[in-house]
């Protein structure tokens, strides 16, 4: 009943009505070789890309060794890393003035981060 309300409606706005019977069209499957076209060197891309990837993880774990000094999170360890800071002694030993220039970084963390005594 429902198709038949659905047809009439179609017919109306100019759209032909799709019979229950009308049968699939067959789609024609292409098949890929099997063939491989890469050398077994390696390039100066793939090289670079593990250095990339290297460096990435080096970064990661330097981020997340600002993490452990109290008061710091992952936003504020990300932002000393993009200000400079290459280890956690750089953070603990940097004046408040350098500290403050760091985006994210406040007073009270400036200060709570000369008080602390690792």
């Amino acid at each position: 009943m429902f198709s038949k309300i659905l047809n009439k409606l179609k017919s109306l706005f100019g759209k032909k009505s799709i019979s229950k019977t009308s049968k699939p069209k067959k789609v024609l499957k292409t098949t890929k070789s099997t063939k491989s076209t890469k050398s077994p060197k390696t390039t100066k891309a793939s090289k670079a890309k593990k250095l990339v990837k290297g460096k990435k993880q080096e970064v990661k774990l330097l981020i997340e060794s600002f993490t452990s000094i109290p008061g710091v999170g992952a936003k504020s360890a990300k932002a000393f890393y993009e200000a400079g800071f290459k280890s956690t002694k750089d953070i603990l030993s940097a004046k408040e003035e350098e500290l403050l220039a760091v985006p994210g970084v406040g007073i009270n963390l400036a200060k709570k981060l000369k008080d602390y005594k690792p």
